[in-house]
């Protein structure tokens, strides 16, 4: 539909993937967030009007939530602009002061999907000393139920982009408003709907039966319960340099890995030695992106959340090994169309319904569920160096986790390093523990350089 004023607006029911995410939030928050560093003069007035053309350009950035009827929540138009707020570093503030916002804010505190829209931003300004420029944090957030990591960091991107045009400098802006999609759902190619999805989602759920009941993976174990609606997720930011990175991008290819598979095999370890008596094997999921399985293909560009995880159970052996593993399972379960299936796990009209039925739904995955460990990697990011006068570094995303899990890692690489992010449960998993497990699988990562790859 088109408002008054001529711009295209959504006004149509959540999709079954959408409902989903939307209800995990409404227990804990569930928000995706994009970080990157900015050098040089960047008013917040510019970055208001840059953000405001950004709404202005994609359709689900100007939308609420509307759930008068329990079953059939919907996206409504919504007039309100995306939040902005600034925040002023101290001088005695360390570089990752943007950790802390997300911890204490854009991580634990809801998006108020009621009012709309469904994202909110957040500039953390280092001012610049003895003629220094300044430096600053961009944060961009949005609900799951509309965004994934590369929906984020695109709109992070061109964010700055038009805040570059808006000083006349020339940017890659884009191609002007985008084009309003059918839900994710609703895009998956004819071999996973109907009576052929369901027949391949039925094989795929025998398998991965068969498989965790012949091998009892541990998954990451609660210290202690924490009921959904307390949940909050806080953020260990670790990353690679330069030099770190080359050496395990080599390494992974001696080994006839992928730096994926790499980055799993460290987080299995570290969970293997944090398990009490310890464990032959673990599980760990790896989120797939599926935009490019879509009918039509959806563009990294798109807003959206495009994305589904399969499950490895990974035996304990040898670093590399494991790394293999990894590897082949999960380009196994891609080329099986696994990620596509798991979207059609949440189609239908015979699953939960209203809360009182999701709730049910999540307590029986928490007491059964394989897999509450994750590991989303998006690979190199192409990202520039510089944006209009500004030079950009360190772009990547954070993800809360609400209900989906205990222990999640992302992970992107651009501008020469990795940036690895680990996400937790608070309380269900304590601060020392948590940071037992990713400077674990940090320091396996690293010794595995020193190992033999065959």
């Amino acid at each position: 539909m088109t408002s008054s004023t001529g711009i295209r607006t959504l006004d149509r029911p959540l999709s079954p993937v959408e409902k989903w995410y939307w209800i995990c939030d409404q227990l804990s928050p569930l928000n995706v967030v994009a970080r990157g560093r900015v050098d040089g003069d960047l008013p917040v007035r510019l970055l208001r009007e840059a953000l405001d053309l950004l709404q202005s350009r994609h359709p689900l950035l100007r939308v609420a939530v509307a759930d008068a009827d329990e079953r059939e929540p919907r996206l409504v138009p919504t007039g309100a602009h995306i939040p902005l707020r600034q925040v002023v570093a101290a001088a005695d503030d360390d570089e990752e002061r943007w950790v802390r916002e997300l911890n204490d804010h854009e991580l634990v505190e809801h998006i108020d999907w009621r009012t709309g829209p469904l994202a909110r931003a957040v500039v953390v300004t280092h001012p610049g000393d003895d003629g220094e420029p300044a430096r600053h944090d961009l944060l961009l957030g949005l609900v799951h139920s509309i965004a994934d990591g590369t929906t984020v960091l695109a709109l992070a991107r061109q964010w700055l982009e038009l805040a570059a045009a808006l000083r006349g400098e020339p940017a890659a802006t884009g191609r002007g408003a985008e084009r309003i999609l059918p839900p994710p759902d609703e895009l998956l190619p004819e071999t996973h709907r109907g009576e052929a999805g369901a027949r391949l989602l039925t094989e795929k759920q025998e398998r991965d039966q068969a498989e965790f009941e012949r091998c009892r993976p541990a998954r990451i174990e609660p210290e202690q319960p924490v009921p959904f609606e307390r949940r909050r997720t806080a953020l260990l930011h670790r990353e690679l340099t330069p030099a770190q990175l080359d050496a395990v991008v080599a390494a992974a290819a001696r080994a006839g890995a992928t730096v994926h598979g790499a980055l799993a095999a460290a987080i299995v370890a570290a969970v293997a030695r944090d398990t009490p008596g310890g464990t032959d094997h673990v599980a760990i999921g790896s989120p797939i992106t599926f935009r490019g399985d879509l009918a039509p293909p959806v563009g990294e560009h798109e807003v959206g959340t495009y994305v589904a995880t399969v499950g490895s159970v990974v035996r304990t052996a040898p670093f590399w090994e494991m790394a293999r593993q990894v590897s082949a399972d999960v380009a196994a379960r891609r080329a099986r169309g696994e990620h596509l299936s798991m979207v059609n796990l949440l189609l239908g009209g015979g699953g939960p319904q209203t809360r009182a039925e999701w709730r049910e739904f999540l307590e029986f995955m928490e007491a059964n569920g394989p897999i509450n460990l994750c590991l989303s990697n998006l690979g190199r990011l192409d990202f520039p160096d510089r944006i209009g006068p500004w030079r950009v570094a360190e772009p990547q995303f954070v993800t809360g986790l609400s209900v989906n899990g205990y222990f999640v890692a992302t992970a992107s690489t651009s501008h020469g390093r990795l940036f690895w992010n680990f996400t937790y449960i608070t309380d269900a998993v304590s601060h020392e523990r948590a940071r037992r497990l990713a400077d674990g699988a940090l320091d396996a990562l690293l010794a595995a350089l020193d190992e033999p790859t065959s």
